[in-house]
């Protein structure tokens, strides 16, 4: 069964890596979040904020293109770059203002949005773009509004829209998106590029899509099959139309006023369009001086891999190396996948390592959850077996460390004590049954006291007679003493009994008993439905026929002579006496 288990949980972990639900994928790329490192301003970029106060002011937008063409001409005199706009201007402005807007547009390389929408009305113009490769991947645009032909005559055209992931927020943005004729480059993309004076793109590609993409003048910047990085999102500063520190800048002008754009979701918040395409900028800046994150193409063998090795490895330890230790060890391999993740995207490579965590900690619990209860399990078994007859401290020993006792029979070397009531038959037709139940019970718990205290084990009752063992289950040193010990212990307890007995009117009760010391096999021994832990052997069966043998000796205690020969109390030894299934006599001892 537990097999099956373990078994079943692994084959669910991989069902769900495959399937990949989207409770999974926002953990992922929420963990992305958390572990990319935000990089720092490149200061190439400034924002150009058009603020509510400042449509109040301006009495409203859009504004008229002679006020924005004063604001273009403003900043490039401020010492701006380039200046470029998110808005988009697809019709005439009734205040005639496009010829002078268009002109101070053309005093600078600058780039104005598209929008992307349903359906085109107008395909844009192909940008110019090299591919080595195949001409494959890429996101599909489903279209485009575009500029009026006066303005876009005159500057670059950046296509403004992205896919939001599972969670609906943004984070990846296609550096270039494909029309029905060709490519359009994103407004970040197009930004490095009229900056850079660039006349074409260079894709590369392999057979699953785009490699990386290339402005002159840059490196080459890796993306996803879809031509798509991995976006940075880097807050450059911001100026006002008051201020105006543009000094060296390339400028995006943008407006926060409530109502104009929308606001879209990302990992640090709602961002403005303007606020959007600069940070995809300073993106492509960062990439092509460094390596960015990115989710790598081989990103699933990846994760299959770890998820398959960490989920046995974390099953290994804990199954053998036992529950505590297996734990401590099992976290530690957490710890390090969650290490591995980080070292991956310390690389550039955004490889998912928190499904693989997750899944360790699932075959952790469950492992930990069936080890768990199969110990305890067997510790209630082994309470049930024993602590009747073994002294508490030793069952709580057996509890810790099962294996000190193994089931199925072993080979030991123990002493075996039998004891019985003399002339029980007798006693029995003198009193009453209850009487009879009364006598035996105290007499058996004053031996089984005896057994306990001398750290010995009561193996059975047989009637009224007892068997138990020293040196099993738990080792014994000098168990020959302690078994001799113990028969003194039961004399000297049957004596006070006794009295009690007197006291009361009953009979009093004579107890022989019979010690042996040899090796025998000593583990649960009985069908499978029904066993008990037991000794059988020659040694044993020589300490029954010397308790049998102790009446015909007159004596009260036969002790054999293996036990003797070990044992350090002074014995005396007393004529051999013969016994049934031996063939020669048993020396035997006793003591004064």
């Amino acid at each position: 069964m537990k097999k099956i288990i373990i078994a079943s949980v692994f084959a669910l972990c991989f069902s769900l890596f495959i399937y990949q639900p989207a409770i999974l994928e926002v953990i992922k790329l929420r963990s992305f979040d958390y572990l990319v490192e935000q990089e720092e301003p490149t200061g190439n970029i400034v924002l150009l904020n058009l603020t509510e106060e400042d449509i109040r002011k301006e009495g409203g937008w859009p504004f008229p293109r002679q006020r924005l063409a004063e604001i273009h001409v403003d900043l490039l005199n401020a010492g701006a770059v380039s200046v470029s706009w998110v808005a988009v201007f697809s019709e005439a402005d009734r205040f005639g203002g496009d010829e002078a807007f268009a002109e101070a547009l053309s005093y600078a390389p600058s780039v104005i949005a598209m929008f992307e929408t349903n359906g085109y009305k107008e395909i844009p113009k192909t940008e110019g773009t090299v591919i080595l490769g195949d001409d494959a991947g890429g996101v599909l645009a489903k279209g485009v509004t575009q500029n009026i032909e006066p303005l876009r005559d005159v500057s670059l055209q950046g296509i403004v829209g992205a896919t939001l992931e599972a969670d609906l927020l943004l984070r990846r943005m296609p550096l270039l998106m494909r029309s029905p004729d060709g490519w359009m480059a994103s407004f970040g993309t197009q930004l490095l590029k009229a900056v850079t004076g660039t006349g074409t793109y260079v894709i590369k590609t392999n057979s699953n899509g785009i490699q990386e993409v290339r402005v002159k003048q840059l490196n080459p910047i890796p993306t996803d099959s879809k031509g798509r990085v991995w976006v940075n999102w880097v807050a450059p500063e911001a100026t006002s139309l008051d201020a105006m520190n543009v000094q060296g800048k390339v400028v995006i002008v943008g407006t926060t006023a409530k109502g104009i754009l929308p606001q879209v979701s990302t990992p640090v918040g709602l961002l403005y369009p303007h606020q959007i395409q600069a940070s995809l900028a300073e993106t492509i800046i960062h990439a092509s001086n460094k390596q960015m994150p990115m989710i790598p193409q081989e990103s699933m063998l990846y994760e299959v891999v770890i998820l398959a090795v960490g989920m046995l490895l974390v099953f290994t330890v804990i199954n053998y190396l036992g529950v505590y230790l297996g734990v401590l060890s099992s976290l530690g391999l957490m710890s390090g996948t969650v290490a591995l993740g980080y070292y991956f995207i310390s690389k550039g490579m955004l490889v998912d390592v928190t499904f693989a965590t997750l899944s360790e900690f699932l075959v952790a619990s469950v492992t930990f959850y069936l080890n768990y209860k199969e110990q305890y399990k067997l510790k209630e078994q082994i309470k049930k077996q024993f602590e009747h007859y073994l002294d508490p401290r030793q069952v709580k020993k057996l509890q810790e460390n099962p294996d000190l006792l193994k089931l199925g029979g072993e080979k030991r070397y123990c002493t075996f004590l039998f004891t019985d009531v003399r002339g029980f038959t007798a006693l029995s037709e003198s009193v009453t049954p209850e009487e009879v139940t009364f006598i035996m019970n105290k007499a058996l718990t004053a031996q089984q006291s005896a057994v306990s205290q001398c750290d010995g084990m009561v193996d059975k009752y047989i009637g009224d007679a007892m068997m138990a063992i020293f040196g099993a289950p738990l080792h014994l040193d000098s168990h020959e003493d302690r078994a001799i010990e113990c028969a003194m212990q039961i004399q000297e307890n049957m004596r006070e009994l006794n009295k009690e007995f007197a006291s009361k009117g009953l009979p009093s009760v004579q107890i022989g008993i019979g010690i042996n010391s040899g090796e025998a096999i000593i583990g649960n021994m009985g069908s499978e439905q029904r066993f008990d832990y037991t000794a059988i052997g020659d040694a044993v069966n020589v300490a029954a026929r010397l308790e049998s043998g102790t009446k015909a000796a007159g004596v009260d205690v036969l002790i054999g002579s293996a036990t003797a020969d070990k044992a350090k109390v002074k014995l005396q030894s007393i004529p051999s006496i013969e016994a049934k299934g031996k063939s020669k006599k048993l020396e035997v001892y006793t003591y004064g």
